[in-house]
Order: structure tokens, then sequence, then C-alpha cells
């Protein structure tokens, strides 16, 4: 065999075994997230908008906004990880727009905001800042 896997060096096994790395250990010192932050909800009813036809919009994700149901580029220091929704309607409509920020399909209302997780959540109230 070779002399080095036969003869281990102390100073390398001191090092090595005696300090144990735990995932606790490591936990405490680190959090880390790969999970975007959730939104919060600015309303619980959905909003009726008139959109026009080859016009881009950005419906926010994050419910920061102060113009809602429309992105103001709240989430870059409020919600980063989140970004908006851009979108370019075909023809001019009268839609309602998601203003509890978790329907299934976006930017439109599907009625989430009728489920009880939605209804016996805190409102979010936009501060000045």
């Amino acid at each position: 065999m070779n002399a080095a896997v036969t003869r281990l060096d102390p100073r390398w096994l001191r090092f090595t075994v005696g300090r144990p790395w735990t995932a606790a250990a490591a936990a405490s010192k680190v959090q880390l997230s790969t999970l975007p932050p959730e939104p919060v909800i600015p309303s619980k009813q959905p909003l009726r908008v008139e959109l026009i036809g080859g016009k881009r919009y950005s419906w926010c994700t994050c419910g920061w906004s102060r113009k809602q149901p429309f992105c103001d580029g709240s989430h870059k220091s409020r919600a980063q990880g989140l970004s908006p929704l851009r979108f370019v309607p075909q023809e001019d409509a009268t839609v309602w727009l998601c203003g509890c920020k978790h329907t299934n399909n976006p930017p439109y209302c599907d009625g989430t905001h009728k489920q009880d997780f939605i209804v016996s959540a805190p409102l979010h109230e936009p501060t000045e800042s």
C-alpha cells in the first residue's frame, strides 16, 4: 500500500476529527433561503381595470406598490426576489385583476380571495416612506 494511505498525519486527524461539523452549527450562523418572499395582501377584492390592447402593463406581484394593481418599483427594496408580471392584452377590455396577489391565473382574478387563508390574513396598509 501507499505510505500516505497507511500513515495518517496526526495534525490532519486533530483538525478534521477534533472539530465536528454539524448542520445545526452551520444553520445557526447562516440563514439561506432559495424561496422568493411571500407577497403582502393589498386588497381582498379584485380590481376592475380598463386595459388598452397592445399596451404593455406591469402587474404588481409583491403587493407593496402604491399604484395597485400595477407596479411602482416597490419590490426593489421591499420584496427582493419578486418582480412584476409584464403582459400585453390583445384588445381593449375591461378586466378584473387580482388584488390579493395569490391568484393561480395571474394577473387575472380567479376567486382565490374568497378562500379562508386570504379572508383571515391581515390586510397590508401602505405607509409613508
